[in-house]
């Protein structure tokens, strides 16, 4: 049987430390939650490798360099709500909830809604929920947020999620340009948001953040 405590500390210490995650707060979310119980069964024993984990349907579990990246450069608060766009299994949200006051995760697909929840309120995270809907509409009616991330890489990213943003908020997208990715961070002010790079990562793109191809003839 894998030791998957030895394999988390290893994981950060290999891959997340090395990688200028600094930040204590997610470096001590990274060592505690247990990234196996978030991962379809037969993925366990690949949960810690330095790659996205394939959870079917186009989507995946971030690397946990991009993820432990992504979080640091955030640098979410105690008193932020988060919306978590694409939790998939709920690991993303796992971590987001030992940074944050409140993380409103948001998946389509029914049964994954299910699942996540479950595997959250079995790891006592009770302040996180997971509501299913479309994730370019994201969950206007618990909004707006301090802070918005997609779990996946995006070609554009739809206005009303925008819209979901506080005045002074942030937003954390990978974007996808061919097979190189860069993770910006949007800044909304004033109504407007400004994207910052942050570094480069690679993801494929979540269905529905693709960018639509004008017609010509």
């Amino acid at each position: 049987m894998a030791d998957y405590e030895t394999l988390r500390t290893m994981m950060v210490d290999t891959q997340v430390r090395p990688s200028d995650v600094t930040k204590f707060p997610v470096i001590d979310a990274m060592l505690s939650v247990p990234r196996e119980d978030y991962v379809p069964d037969d993925k366990r024993d690949t949960a810690y490798i330095d790659d996205n984990v394939d959870l079917g349907g186009g989507r995946v579990m971030l690397e946990p360099r991009t993820m432990g990246k992504m979080l640091d450069t955030l640098d979410i608060q105690p008193n932020e709500v988060v919306m978590d766009l694409g939790c998939g299994l709920g690991y993303s949200t796992a971590l987001l909830a030992r940074l944050a006051e409140f993380v409103v995760a948001v998946e389509e697909d029914e049964d994954r809604v299910a699942e996540a929840q479950a595997n959250l309120s079995s790891h006592d995270v009770d302040n996180a929920a997971v509501v299913q809907g479309s994730l370019t509409a994201g969950a206007p009616k618990q909004g707006p947020y301090d802070v918005i991330v997609l779990q996946g890489a995006a070609e554009h990213v739809p206005e009303p999620l925008i819209d979901q943003l506080k005045d002074g908020g942030r937003m954390a997208v990978l974007f996808s340009d061919g097979a190189l990715g860069t993770m910006r961070i949007g800044y909304k002010l004033d109504g407007a948001i400004t994207w910052r790079m942050a570094f480069n990562a690679g993801a494929p793109v979540v269905p529905g953040f693709e960018r639509h191809q004008a017609f010509t003839l």
